[in-house]
């Protein structure tokens, strides 16, 4: 280590002297720097345990495992948890988790799991057009443009948001997860995913280049259909050939044959579901560096070039709140995303500001406030799953929530609670039917949407 620094010393002795005092570290500052830390005893023996062991294990509260519990005043049954696996699908699971617990209800039927395979399909392939047209859109504009680099940084992902589910499901409808069961590259998306993408950027290039050198629309259009092709084949290669038709026999509760019939993958969907995803549900937010009560529309964030972009209502949380406990107390499931890695006692299956205590391990503090954690790019939605539960006190206020996760079996039959506090600081999105809107909210709606770059903060997608 000595050696090191003789040669750092040496090294910064050359530099010019403007160089030495214009914000890098020289000798004199490190040496301040070193100055300050005084390790105590205690010092020690923390740097002793840190060394050894998980940070989280070390700074979990004692004290909050006191006021754990699992009882909810309002709760609306799951039926099978999902798992996702080694996926960023979690979008997809939460959509399709909420439909069939509508299917079941609706129907009466004992189980009903959706395949998300047969939707992941059809995403890839509908995500991997957007890029290719939103490549030939901007051909003309220079590769260090603001969108055309923007492009190229996401050309595909396996996360989502609800306006592609919706999209997605009123588009190509749904099947039983028996009828295209999953695969080993549909639970594991990474590889999968990164070949596409480099084939998806290469082709990028080639449709800026027959752009530049005079192409017609018809050829390039050609071209980026015969793309599509090999996008089609290596998606039929890895996660199966989506069918156009299939037979499904109906159970009772007793789990005795009551119909067989022939369906499509949309006319099942019609009959056992037809809510108009698109029309009758809204997107709510709670962003607090934005405008409350204000309609926002984030540009290029959808799953088809044909959707829609991804358009929000930003709501004070509390209001958020009336709605998601009507909904609850309504039987009605939501899709929900919020920041899931913040805090989460994995053992207990629990997100509450207080499981861990951070600043007293590492003697700091910890004081970002919501907004600037989304300003600054420390926090932001990261994870849908289903709300299902909310637990209020006596004045009806809310103590604590509960979403079923896509997972698998875990703490909580595979569900996470989350405290109320936790929710105000870390939760983002809401997916409510329209009927449950308050009228404040309801209005927000007439207004023309505020149109945001596609490189919004809010972007991020749910995995």
């Amino acid at each position: 280590m000595k050696h090191y620094a003789l040669i750092a010393a040496a090294l910064l002795a050359m530099l010019p002297a403007a160089a030495k005092t214009t914000g890098g570290i020289d000798s004199k500052m490190m040496e301040r720097i070193k100055a300050s830390y005084v390790p105590t005893a205690a010092d020690r023996a923390l740097r002793n345990a840190l060394a050894a062991n998980d940070m989280d294990k070390l700074a979990k509260n004692s004290e909050s495992l006191n006021s754990f519990d699992t009882d909810f005043s309002n709760r609306v049954e799951t039926k099978g948890i999902t798992d996702q696996k080694r996926s960023g699908r979690c979008w997809l699971f939460t959509g399709l988790n909420v439909l069939r617990s509508q299917m079941m209800a609706r129907h009466g039927l004992p189980e009903l799991e959706l395949s998300q395979n047969y939707n992941f399909f059809f995403d890839q392939l509908e995500k991997s057009n957007l890029f290719l047209q939103g490549i030939i859109d901007t051909a003309e504009k220079p590769m260090d443009d603001r969108m055309v680099e923007w492009l190229f940084q996401h050309p595909l992902s396996d996360g989502g948001q609800y306006t592609g589910l919706s999209d997605n499901i009123m588009k190509y409808g749904v099947v039983p997860s028996t009828v295209m069961v999953e695969t080993f590259s549909s639970n594991n998306t990474s590889k999968l995913n990164n070949l596409l993408s480099l084939k998806l950027r290469q082709w990028g290039l080639e449709l800026r280049k027959m752009k530049a050198d005079g192409a017609s629309p018809q050829a390039i259009a050609a071209k980026k259909e015969e793309m599509l092709g090999t996008v089609y084949r290596m998606l039929a290669m890895t996660l199966g050939e989506p069918p156009a038709e299939f037979t499904w026999t109906r159970k009772d509760k007793d789990g005795k044959a009551v119909s067989t019939k022939k369906y499509t993958p949309q006319s099942f969907y019609r009959e056992f579901a037809g809510n108009d995803l698109k029309g009758d549900y809204v997107m709510l937010m709670n962003d607090p560096t934005r405008e409350y009560y204000q309609l926002y529309e984030i540009d290029f964030d959808r799953h088809a070039y044909d959707g829609s972009n991804w358009t929000y209502v930003n709501l004070p949380i509390e209001d958020i709140k009336t709605m998601a406990i009507e909904a609850i107390k309504d039987s009605t499931k939501m899709y929900f995303s919020c920041d899931v890695g913040k805090f989460l006692d994995r053992d207990r299956g629990y997100l509450d500001p207080e499981n861990f205590d951070y600043a007293a391990l590492m003697g700091t503090d910890f004081p970002m406030s919501k907004a600037d954690r989304i300003r600054t790019f420390a926090s932001a939605s990261s994870h849908a799953m289903t709300l299902t539960a909310v637990d209020l006190d006596a004045e009806g206020r809310p103590v604590k929530w509960m979403v079923e996760n896509s997972w698998g079996d875990g703490p909580n039959k595979g569900h996470l609670i989350m405290s109320d506090r936790w929710f105000d600081e870390y939760m983002f999105r809401l997916v409510v039917n329209k009927k449950y809107l308050t009228d404040k909210a309801r209005k927000v709606l007439k207004q023309k949407p505020k149109m945001l770059p596609a490189w919004d903060p809010m972007f991020l997608p749910e995995q």
